[in-house]
C-alpha cells in the first residue's frame, strides 16, 4: 500500500474554500492543480487533484456555491447568473452520462429517470 501524497495528505475542506476566496468569477477560475498547489504548497499528483475534486463536491453538496468548467477553472460564484451557468453546465453533464446508462441498459431515457432514487 502506498503512501498519500503530501499535497494530498494537507488537503482540507478549509484549505480549498481559503484559496478560492481570492477566485470570485468566472474570470478569476483556478485550475485544479494550482488549486492544490496553492492550498498546500506542495506539487500535485493526480491522487491530490482526485481528493481536491472531492472535497469541492462536498463543498457544494454542503451549499457552498463554487462552481466551475474545464474551461474557466474553479471559483466561487460572484452573482446569480454565473451559478445559473455552472447549474446548467452540471445538468448538462449529467444528463449526458444518464444517455449514455440508458443506451448501455436499453432502455428509454425517460424510463431510467423513473427507476432514479435520491438519495439525502
Amino acid at each position: 500500500m502506498s503512501m498519500p501524497s503530501p499535497a494530498k495528505q494537507c488537503l482540507t475542506p478549509d484549505r480549498v474554500l481559503s484559496v478560492l476566496q481570492h477566485h470570485i468569477g468566472r474570470d478569476h477560475g483556478i485550475g485544479i492543480g494550482n488549486l492544490v498547489f496553492a492550498a498546500t504548497g506542495e506539487q500535485p499528483d493526480l491522487a491530490a487533484e482526485r481528493y481536491c475534486r472531492r472535497l469541492i463536491s462536498e463543498l457544494r453538496e454542503g451549499g457552498t456555491a463554487i462552481c466551475g468548467t474545464p474551461r474557466t477553472g474553479y471559483y466561487i460564484a460572484a452573482n446569480a447568473a454565473e451559478l445559473d451557468e455552472c447549474c446548467q453546465f452540471l445538468r448538462k453533464r449529467a444528463m449526458t452520462s444518464l444517455r449514455v446508462e440508458s443506451r448501455l441498459r436499453k432502455i428509454a431515457l425517460p424510463d431510467l429517470v423513473k427507476q432514479l432514487r435520491f438519495h439525502d
